[in-house]
This record gives C-alpha cells, sequence and structure tokens, in this order.
C-alpha cells in the first residue's frame, strides 16, 4: 500500500506501508501496546497510537478515520472523563495539510517522533482553545435568552438574534434583515427599531448597522 501523488508515470510516494504479510504481527504488538501500557503520558500516548496505527496502515481505506478515533479514545481516558467538548478530529481536519507533511517527514525518517508529538500537542492547544471560544459564545447566548425569557419577540426576531449569536458573518443592516427574514423593508426596520428599543441591538457608528448589545 502506497500513499501518492502526482501524474501516472511521475508520481511522487509520499509513503509506503508495512508489507502485507507482517501486518498481523504488527498489529498484534500495536494492539497489545494499546490496551496494556500505562508507562506514557495518556496525552502522549494518544499521538503515538495515532501514528502507529497510520503508519502500520492495515486497510485499504479509512485508516485515518479509525486512527482519529482512537486518539479521541485515549483522550477520553486522559481526561478521566466521557464527555469531552472539544474535538481533536475537527482540528486535525482543518489543519490537514500540515498533518500531512508532519507524517510524511517524521514516516521518512529514522524513527525520532519528536516532531510528530510537537505538532499534536500543538494541534490539541488549538483544539481546546477553539472549544473555549465556542463555549463562551454558547453561554452568552443560553444567558441572553435567559435573561429575556418575558420578553416577547416575533419568528423574524428569534430568528436573526440566533443567527447574530451563531456567528453572522459581516454586519447587520435593514435590508440584509429583510432578505434573511423574507419581509419588506419596512418590517425590518421595525423590527430591528423595536430590538433597539427594548435594549437587544443597538447602532454601529453606521446609523444603518446593528449589534447585538453585550
Amino acid at each position: 500500500m502506497q500513499v501518492v501523488s502526482g501524474p501516472m508515470g511521475f508520481e511522487t510516494v509520499h509513503y509506503q506501508a508495512v508489507e502485507p504479510e507482517k501486518i498481523p504481527v504488527e498489529m498484534d504488538r500495536f494492539i497489545k501496546w494499546f490496551n496494556e501500557d500505562d508507562t506514557n503520558d495518556s496525552v502522549l500516548k494518544a499521538a503515538i497510537a495515532h501514528l502507529w496505527f497510520v503508519t502500520i496502515h492495515p486497510f485499504d481505506d479509512g485508516n485515518g478515520r479509525i486512527a482519529r478515533a482512537l486518539t479521541e479514545m485515549l483522550l477520553s481516558r486522559a481526561d478521566e472523563t466521557s464527555r469531552r467538548f472539544y474535538s481533536m478530529s475537527n482540528q486535525i481536519q482543518l489543519d490537514k495539510n500540515r498533518y500531512y507533511d508532519v507524517l510524511e517527514s517524521v514516516q521518512r525518517g529514522k524513527g525520532d517522533i519528536t516532531e510528530w508529538l510537537l505538532w499534536f500537542l500543538d494541534c490539541l492547544e488549538h483544539s481546546i482553545k477553539a472549544t473555549s471560544v465556542t463555549l463562551s459564545s454558547v453561554l452568552r447566548k443560553a444567558g441572553f435568552w435567559k435573561k429575556h425569557s418575558e420578553t416577547k419577540f416575533n419568528e423574524r426576531q428569534k430568528k436573526l438574534i440566533n443567527m447574530l449569536f451563531d456567528g453572522f458573518f459581516g454586519k447587520l443592516n435593514t435590508s440584509k434583515w429583510a432578505k434573511i427574514a423574507k419581509c419588506s423593508n419596512d418590517t425590518a426596520l421595525n423590527d430591528i427599531n423595536d430590538l433597539i428599543g427594548k435594549r437587544v441591538l443597538k447602532k454601529m457608528r453606521k446609523e444603518e448597522e446593528v449589534q447585538i448589545m453585550n
């Protein structure tokens, strides 16, 4: 099994997997280590397990997905909980190009996996930070709806308020409101002015633009 790129006849071999006849032995070693080893830090073990599994490359397809699942399992063990709010798998997907570059560099090396471990820990840190931002947004949104549990909103207003909390791209003005809510500009303006009066929205420097109040 090879990982290649480039046109036929000019392929670049990025990685050549273990010979098929050696895979059963290598997988037995891997599974024994995975289940029994407790000498490594759990986070570092997650990094090593991911690299080791994709290096063996036992299947025609799905090796990366299985490696990510094993990674998440070991990170859950490290956290001592089955409930986690960050996803290493998502972060790996976001940093896919660097992931493949580091994999190729380490797999072509002479056994030193320091570069991989450093990349893995950096990726994990970014994953946790990204989740922290997401959780802050979720808590802010929940706090808003709790605070305004008795405030009356129409369906258009509820929709747009949720969009603002969920990461609305760009600046919100009357014309955008009308387009998203599928209403007239006059209706959109009334909706916006009503929310400004209820201290939900505030005008920005440009009078036609509004945003959620802190």
